[in-house]
């Protein structure tokens, strides 16, 4: 296992910048995944650490030797750095076990280890097969036992899934996800799905105009995003007018506690913090009077999308000041158009 280092990247096509001193550090063992919206220039720096590609400026150090930078170029076969592209790119005329052991020696081939790897991925069964003979899952499985043939330092993952349908996605990036960890791979996979980066890596780093914009630990960067651009590309979000008091935001939510973290000078500017939709409470309005409700936003439900296993939704309140909610619940606790409710919040929040 070893650390890979990428520093101040500058990559361009046709004058145009596409990676903007690119910094980028993925520990040993880890899973890290690049999330970024597709142009923004993800598959451009695997191709570059790969060394597919050249750099015009910066280097790549994968456990002490460096890759590339200004005096250094080493070849592909060179880095130690297995590639398992989009579409897994398999070669249409060789067999699964052919597919596999390319790249391998001849005495390697006709060992045990392609036997091993084929095992290692669940498709023991499938090697004489030819690639249009396999399912799109069984396609990938053989593109990742070729890319770790050669016992790679680091594991370059392009969009792998991408091609698949929900149902198997879900499937296979779980096994992927398994194997990985049970190999101690040190893995980089890119990905514009962000529930796919949150769930399976350890820590993910976001691309925006070919810089990270921040890396951290998945729940790190979905509570507390650097900026309203990244918490919006996260997920949906309500940002409501605030005012800061020491720890806590006095909204028309209630009172929230504020997350820890924050610069002083941020917490002496805010004037707005983020609320999730999971952390609005949603109370069907009371007709009692005496103020023995729950204290918040009242509103209507103006759209509820049911999903299953939860629902979102969409809340006017009656004041015409606020801006529309949106809120998760429980699918049991979906509640229709028209409803009357009243919305309050828990925290902790963070400012934007």
């Amino acid at each position: 296992m070893s650390q890979l280092r990428v520093h101040d990247l500058w990559k361009s096509y046709d004058g145009r910048p596409v990676l903007r001193g690119l910094d980028l550090v993925v520990e040993p063992g880890a899973l890290t995944a690049v999330l970024g919206p597709s142009g923004c220039g993800k598959t451009t720096l695997l191709r570059v650490i790969a060394g597919f590609e050249r750099a015009e400026q910066g280097e790549v150090v994968l456990g002490g030797t460096t890759l590339e930078d200004e005096h250094v170029n080493l070849a592909p076969e060179k880095r130690g750095i297995g590639y398992v592209p989009q579409e897994g790119a398999l070669f249409p005329h060789l067999s699964v076990e052919g597919n596999v052991g390319f790249g391998l020696s001849r005495r390697e081939r006709r060992g045990a280890v392609v036997r091993e790897l084929l095992e290692m991925v669940g498709i023991a069964g499938l090697a004489r097969r030819l690639p249009h003979e396999l399912s799109g899952g069984e396609q990938q499985r053989v593109a990742l036992a070729r890319a770790l043939a050669r016992k790679p330092q680091v594991l370059l993952l392009d969009e792998p899934f991408s091609s698949l349908d929900a149902s198997l996605r879900g499937i296979v990036r779980e096994e992927v996800n398994q194997l990985l960890r049970e190999q101690g791979a040190t893995t980089v996979l890119v990905t514009h799905d962000q529930e796919e980066a949150l769930s399976l890596a350890d820590s993910v780093a976001v691309l925006r105009d070919g810089r990270i914009v921040q890396h951290a630990a998945p729940n790190e960067l979905y509570e507390a995003p650097v900026d309203h651009e990244l918490a919006t590309f996260l997920g949906a979000v309500n940002v409501v007018d605030a005012e800061i008091q020491g720890e806590t935001a006095r909204t028309a939510l209630g009172t929230l506690t504020l997350r820890g973290g924050h610069d002083a000078a941020i917490l002496t500017s805010a004037t707005r913090v983020m609320v999730r939709p999971e952390q609005l409470d949603i109370h069907p309005r009371t007709t009692t009077g005496g103020g023995g409700g729950p204290q918040g936003v009242e509103g209507r439900v103006e759209e509820c999308r049911y999903y299953g296993h939860d629902a979102l939704l969409k809340i006017r309140p009656d004041d015409p000041a606020l801006a529309l909610l949106l809120a998760r619940v429980h699918g049991e606790l979906a509640l229709p158009a028209g409803a009357e409710v009243t919305v309050g919040a828990h925290g902790p929040v963070s400012v934007v």
